[in-house]
């Protein structure tokens, strides 16, 4: 299994799976080879969500922005 944690706070934001984690490696930009971290706002999230993301991997994204646009988070193996 996989933790996403806040970026800002290190709070604990829910457990993904290795192909969950996969498709965010797949979908999102990273800045280099070892890149850990996420940065996603609304539209990246629904973007995601048009392109397949898995139906509890958006809602632990969208439950951990909040009332915010935007959030940076990083996973861990657990």
């Amino acid at each position: 299994m996989i933790t996403l944690k806040d970026k800002s706070n290190n709070r604990w934001l829910g457990q993904i799976s290795y192909a969950q984690l996969k498709f965010l490696n797949d979908e999102l930009t990273a800045e280099h080879k070892d890149d850990q971290d996420y940065w996603v706002n609304r539209d990246a999230l629904e973007m995601l969500k048009a392109r397949g993301a898995d139906i509890d991997l958006a809602a632990i994204i969208e439950k951990a922005m909040g009332d915010k646009d935007e959030i940076e988070f990083y996973w861990i193996k657990s």
